[in-house]
């Protein structure tokens, strides 16, 4: 049953003036102290709105394992937003979890680049809105490494044995090791193909290569030190190498390719705020703010109109293929999108993956 379908909760937006919403960590713009959201302030001075802004996910799974009990039981979560990857997006849609958009409200949403209008787990945008978009692939210190890596194998070597850090996302992990493998993990690969990534990664843990899996706190392992390469999300790098003020932190897509990925903006079935929810979408997609958050995050923006202004704030940024890829750099690079798995296949990989982990 879909999410329309349901009764929805009386949205109490006329009267209460907030709306809280649940983003991954370095995922918005932040002042030089690293203590302010400028476009989120800009918003509220300009709503009238008070936003509460939590870091609340570090991994699809477990942040969604942690409120779907509320969720299928209409408990309000006190989220107005959360933001979810495609595929888990699909699952929140599927199990109608989440509230259809009021699309006519959020004029903005216009300039959403044409590639991500149409998505199969959600036709038409009725229930989702794609927050950013961007690659996995290796990070570095090129420093402390001492040389480039430039393929997954350059990771399992000895010297980085135990200071390797990767991602607990298996789209984002098994798809790199899968590629590497010579397996496309957006086409018609098999069970068999998948257990075979999964069985590399057990080794490489088992012999102590893989210091953790991780979801967005491995940054902190980068940062301390304990680690100094892994599979890591585009972005991350650029906010670490700001935030480090170290420009030895090096992104690469493998040369085997990498993996592109989208989050997006959803209102909880429980949310009371939906129309304020709206609000906020429809500011982010504003083409000025995109670029103001487009420069800090360093993610792929899915605004059109975003590269222009980007033009005005960093020119060097405004032809940074991290954030405004042409069609010819993800073509070249073999950058891909896992596959969307079945529901039984979504359980059963799912499963698999996470008594690897140990999760």
């Amino acid at each position: 049953m879909g999410a329309a379908a349901l009764e929805l909760p009386q949205d109490l937006s006329d009267t209460e003036k907030t709306v809280r919403w649940a983003n991954w960590t370095a995922y918005l713009d932040m002042d030089d102290a690293g203590k302010r959201y400028p476009t989120l302030e800009a918003f509220e001075k300009e709503s009238g709105l008070a936003v509460t802004y939590t870091e609340d996910i570090d991994d699809n799974d477990t942040y969604f394992n942690k409120i779907a009990p509320q969720l299928r039981a209409k408990q309000d979560i006190n989220r107005d937003i959360f933001t979810f990857t495609d595929w888990m997006a699909n699952r929140i849609i599927r199990e109608g979890l989440c509230q259809p958009l009021e699309l006519i409200q959020m004029p903005n949403v216009s300039r959403l680049l044409a590639p991500l209008k149409e998505v199969t787990f959600d036709p038409g945008r009725q229930h989702s809105l794609t927050r950013q978009s961007g690659f996995a692939g290796i990070g570095y210190h090129k420093k402390k490494v001492g040389r480039e890596l430039k393929s997954l194998e350059d990771l399992w070597a000895d010297d980085l044995k135990g200071r390797i850090s990767v991602l607990s996302e298996f789209r984002d992990t098994l798809g790199l090791i899968m590629q590497g493998r010579g397996v496309d993990p957006s086409g018609d690969f098999t069970q068999q193909q998948f257990e075979a990534a999964i069985g590399e990664v057990d080794k490489r843990l088992t012999d102590g290569y893989i210091r953790r899996i991780k979801g967005n706190s491995y940054l902190n392992d980068l940062k301390s030190g304990n680690a100094v390469a892994g599979i890591v999300w585009s972005g991350d790098l650029f906010i670490l190498r700001a935030e480090t003020e170290d420009e030895d932190w090096e992104f690469v897509i493998p040369e085997s390719g990498g993996m592109l990925w989208s989050d997006n903006l959803m209102v909880p079935i429980t949310s009371h705020h939906r129309r304020n929810a709206q609000q906020l979408m429809n500011h982010y997609y504003d083409p000025k703010v995109a670029a103001e958050v487009a420069a800090w995050v360093n993610y792929i923006c899915p605004v059109e109109g975003a590269r222009e202004e980007m033009e005005t704030i960093d020119p060097e940024l405004a032809e940074s293929p991290f954030i405004f890829p042409g069609e010819d750099y993800i073509a070249d690079n073999d950058i891909v999108g896992f596959r969307a798995l079945s529901a039984r296949e979504d359980a059963d990989y799912s499963a698999l993956w996470a008594k690897a982990v140990g999760n």
